[in-house]
Formats: C-alpha cells, structure tokens, sequence
C-alpha cells in the first residue's frame, strides 16, 4: 500500500476523538492544506483570521437573497414557496434587493456595512451532484478536471516544506487551523498528508494525548510498516505540541455574549469566538452547517416564510450576528472576516413538493468590518433563464482570490500557483486592479473567467462610443454582440472569441476605460 492509499483508509483511525462544548474540533496542519500554510506565512505580517461556514445541501439562493425588483416574476416561478414581499426585509439604499425574513441578524450586519453579498456564484459548465461539486468547491479544479489537492493545501504545501517535524515552533505555536466537526474537508488537504488533531474539550484533549506519546525505540522504521509508525508516532507528537496552546487559550477564552440556543452553527461559532478570545493565533476556522438539500417541505403549506429552509435561514443569521457582536465585544472585529458558501444553488421554479431542485447559481456572503463594497453583481435575471437555471455571474475561485489576496495579503504570483490561473478578485475589500494600462477604479467586468455573456458595469457607461477587446498580441476583437441593459451597465457576447486573456477597451465621450477579461472556454 503506498503512502496516499495509507493516508486515505486510516485517516478515521489517526484522530483521536473528543469534543470542545460538544462538537469535534480538528486541528489541521501545515502541509495537508494550502491555505493554512499561507496564513501561516502570513502570521508574522498580520493576525487577520478567516472564518469559512460551509451550507451543506446546496442553499436555495433565491429564498435567501430576495429580487424585489422582479417580484412578479419570481411569484410566478415558485408560488408555492415564494416569500410575499410584505415579509421581505428590506436593505438600506438597496431598495432592489431584500433577504429571507428570517434573516434580521444580516439584515442589521448589511445595515451597518459589515456584510457583502455577492450574487450568482457558480463556475463554469456546473455538475448537479453533491460529491462533484463540492470536489471542485474545495479543490478549485475547473468541472472537467479532477484534482487530489484541495485549493488552500496545494500553496502551504509549497510555502511551509519540513512540516510536521518543525513544528510546532516559536514562530507558530498554535494549529495554523481549526476545523469544528469530524470530518476533515478536502479544501485542507494537501499533496502528501492530511495530519489532524480532533478534540472533544482542551482539557479532555490534552488528557488523552498526554505529555508525550509512547514511543518504542526497538521498532524497525525502515520497513514499509514502519514508516507507517513513524508517521502515527509523529501526529501524535504534533498533538503533544498543539494539546497545551489549545487547553490554555480555551481555558483562558470567554464568550462575550450569549449565544442562541438550539442552534447548531451558532454552538460552533461559540467555539471559535472563545479559542479567539483565549488569544490562540489560529489563522483558519472551519465550521458546517447540513440540511439545505431541499427538494421537499421547504416550506411549510401553510405560511412560505416558516419551516426547514426558513429554520436554516435563522440559524445561519443569528449564529454570525451573535458571532460578529461576540468578536466586537472581546475587541477582534477588526481581525475577523467570514464566507459563506454552498457547493451549489436550486433551480429558479419551484417543484410540487414545496421544495426546489439541484441548480448552478446561489450568492454567499461575506462578512467583517473590512467589507468595502456591500454588493457584487447584480440580482439574477429571472428572465433569462437556462432550463430554469440562474446564471453564473461571478466564479467562486474570484472570491478565494479576494480572500488569500486582499484580506490575507498574498501576492499575485501566489494566487496564480493556488488557484492555477489568474482570477480577477471581487471587489469586496478595495478594487483591485488587474490591467497593466491604468483601470478606472468604477469599471467591473461579471463574470470573469467568462464563457459567453459578460455584464460591464461603470457609471460612464451611460454614453459609450466603442466597445472592442484587445489579445496579449496587441489585436483587436470586436465582441459580436454588446447590448444595454441598464442605463450604466452593458451586455457583451464574447462566445465567438477564443480562449485567452483580453484588455476590455471603452471609450466613452470623457474617458476611456480599461478592464482584463479571461475567456476560458
């Protein structure tokens, strides 16, 4: 058996099992995940903290992030499960958008402009199934690739060579990340190993591993069999090493605030906020909330704005309202920033179970006091549909770039090598500029990587002259088709062109703008 086969069969029987507040937590290491090394990385410049909640199911998006500007039409297309616009909380100076009346705690988070909404995320020709698709969510692999890596451990892998044996060190003392729950995600795995900690409580953790592991000096580790030991026996000293920080931090953390109860997300945040507390330096928190499958009762038959999604909807708000007041409290607001993501959304129409079926585009959300920019995109046209599907706006893999780029501080070059090509960051933290040639800072270009349809958006849009995109060889394409769609926004047809990257040129009556579009077909 080789070293990868060893890894996968025996990774339930390398965790030893216990529970912080009555979840499973697991500590992760430098090498099995890419992201946690680059926070590692990152550790000695900043000590901002990424919190990422996974919706597990596939979220009905269009349920959560309410189109108030098309009401008629989304009536039409669920009205069996459609949220009457008299419940729909309304958002300040968004009059066309509205989120699940459920939804009070982001509600006031999107009032006070922490929370962002990023519409329509999806990635190019979507897979359906749960497995699939959450593969290419965690590893960040495009839907006809199939990678063993996940996105975060294909850079710390790289960036932190020598783990487990250096560490912990003085320089990283604490696990580079936590992940509440007993099953590890992809995201976090890396090339050669995924070497995790699970505890019950820090003190129960650090009674079962004791102060150092039993080590049998007479052993042959030259053998096939071994080697395997030798690996065993050494997560069982990074345990050693990660048991006291952990015991200490949650010994010394209190919870500012009180959490909701009955709420399973809100009880893994309540962890997180009291390891941050207790001033552990982890970089990465991971918690999961189940349950968005919802091809029936969705609703309940009787009133569309209570029952299962409705629950999900209150849990998901209260547990990152209540989470977000608890780091404000303790003076961390500022260090925190949060994703939510769902491997996919549900189709535009409703069935007849009161329920919705698998479909490509959902929003996700991203929350902090360093959200900039309260909304990317557009709500999703409900009449422009694809076999009842809402179209992708904007590429997941843009919102990791963002992250690992203007949250976390990664360069360039490093967002290339985690995520295997050059994605343009949404806009969320500051706007970032791609071009070489000087962009205005209000032009932004959805979806990008693009297949077929892009939607430009710039308030100089209002008066355009040309439109036409320019090759890495200095041609010039003309798009076949540009059409307007609003009063500052365009529509542009870019399926006739060939894969590549290309400089968006538009000149207007006062300025010209420039903006980089990837075509991948």
């Amino acid at each position: 058996m080789d070293r990868r086969k060893f890894l996968r069969y025996t990774a339930g029987t390398l965790a030893t099992s216990v529970v912080l507040d009555g979840y499973g937590a697991r500590a992760f290491d430098v090498q099995q995940s890419a992201l946690i090394q680059s926070l590692s990385h990152l550790a000695g410049a900043n000590d901002r903290i990424l919190v990422l909640i996974q919706l597990n199911g596939g979220n009905d998006g269009l349920n959560t992030v309410i189109p108030l500007d098309q009401m008629s039409r989304y009536v039409s297309l669920r009205s069996n499960i459609a949220i009457p616009e008299s419940k729909v909380l309304t958002l300040d100076k968004n009059p066309t958008t509205g989120l699940h009346p459920a939804m009070t705690g982001l509600q006031r988070l999107y009032n006070d402009g922490k929370l962002s909404i990023v519409h329509s995320v999806s990635y190019p020709s979507p897979n359906f199934s749960h497995f699939r698709s959450s593969d290419i969510w965690f590893t960040g692999a495009d839907s006809d690739k199939l990678l063993t890596t996940g996105w975060a451990g294909r850079y710390l892998d790289e960036r932190y060579p020598g783990y487990p044996e250096k560490y912990p060190n003085q320089q990283n003392p604490d696990p580079l990340a936590i992940q509440i729950g007993a099953v590890a995600s992809t995201a976090l795995l890396g090339p050669a190993q995924t070497m995790a900690i699970t505890l019950q409580n820090p003190d129960t953790f650090a009674q079962l591993v004791g102060e150092k592991p039993n080590v049998n000096s007479d052993l042959n580790l030259e053998t096939p069999a071994g080697r395997h030991i030798a690996f065993i026996r050494q997560q069982q000293q990074t345990s050693v090493g990660y048991a006291a920080q952990i015991k200490a931090a949650a010994s010394k953390g209190k919870n500012q605030v009180t959490y909701p109860t009955g709420n399973t997300l809100a009880d893994q945040l309540k962890i997180v906020a009291r390891l941050i507390h207790g001033g552990l330096q982890t970089k990465l928190y991971y918690v999961s909330l189940g349950g968005f499958d919802t091809h029936a009762s969705q609703v309940s038959a009787t009133d569309p704005t209570s029952g299962a999604h409705a629950n999900l909807m209150r849990y998901v708000s209260d547990g990152i309202k209540t989470f977000m007041d608890d780091v404000k409290a303790m003076g961390a607001e500022d260090r925190v920033v949060g994703m939510t993501f769902s491997e996919f959304g549900r189709r535009a129409v409703s069935n007849s179970s009161l329920g919705t079926d698998h479909g490509v585009a959902a929003p996700l959300f991203i929350f902090g006091s360093a959200v900039k920019r309260q909304v990317v995109g557009k709500n999703p046209d409900l009449n422009d549909l694809s076999n009842n599907n809402i179209k992708m706006q904007t590429d997941f893999r843009q919102v990791y770039a963002a992250l690992l780029g203007d949250w976390l501080g990664e360069g360039e070059t490093v967002l290339t090598e985690v995520l295997s090509r050059d994605f343009e960051r949404v806009p969320v933290f500051k706007e970032y500029i791609t071009a070489t040639d000087p962009i205005s800072q209000s032009f932004r270009i959805f979806p990008n990587p693009a297949t077929e349809n892009v939607i430009l958006e710039a308030e100089e849009l209002s008066d355009v002259r040309s439109v036409n995109l320019i090759d890495q060889l200095g041609r010039s394409h003309q798009p076949r088709a540009v059409n307007r769609l609003a009063e500052k926004t365009l529509g542009m047809y870019v399926g006739n062109l060939p894969s590549g990257t290309y400089l968006v040129n538009i000149e207007t009556p006062h300025k010209r703008l420039i903006g980089r579009l990837l075509v991948a077909h």
